[in-house]
């Protein structure tokens, strides 16, 4: 789920960006650059810990920028298939959000006690009333499939196995 790593990425700072706080001006636009974006091969960067390294910069022909190589700690979140992650409800169907992976759950990963009911608030709700799925309620729910793109990952999830479903329900808050 989430992870702890080393990171390089060669960053290109404008001359205006020179003098005594060449580096703070690195660090920032760093992470301007890269938190919240998605590599399919590591996953959501969700924050720059450290910096470990910055090399010596590199000036480009012509432009007066200058490129410097930065190697970087951070923390990304990877979901994996068979991991179980608690999600917020964002649309019926269903799909969940959690932080910033976005997780499909289809009618035949939902258990067969739930059917679908339309109407001011559609939702799935139990034969007996007692669980109710609906917009912003919170899910504990199975990886079961994911998809790699170069920046973003998809995934499916099920509800349909033991200790999975409903966990917080907004119209009992």
């Amino acid at each position: 789920m989430f992870f702890h790593i080393v990171l390089e990425r060669n960053m290109q700072l404008h001359p205006r960006h020179f003098g005594r706080n060449l580096r703070e001006n690195l660090v920032s636009k760093l992470m301007k650059d890269v938190e919240g974006t998605c590599s399919g091969r590591h996953g959501f960067v969700v924050a720059i810990t450290g910096i470990e390294n910055v090399g010596k910069g590199l000036i480009r022909d012509g432009t007066g920028f200058v490129t410097f190589p930065v190697k970087y700690q951070c923390v990304v979140f990877r979901p994996f298939k068979g991991e179980i992650l608690e999600a917020a409800v964002s649309m019926m169907g269903f799909f969940a959000e959690a932080g910033p992976v976005q997780i499909f759950v289809s009618n035949h990963l939902i258990p067969d006690d739930m059917e679908f009911q339309s109407g001011d608030i559609p939702n799935y709700t139990t034969s007996d009333g007692s669980v109710k799925i609906q917009k912003d309620s919170e899910v504990r729910l199975k990886i079961i499939g994911t998809r790699v793109d170069a920046t973003e990952i998809f995934c499916i999830g099920t509800i349909k196995d033991d200790f999975l479903g409903v966990i917080n329900d907004p119209t009992t808050a």
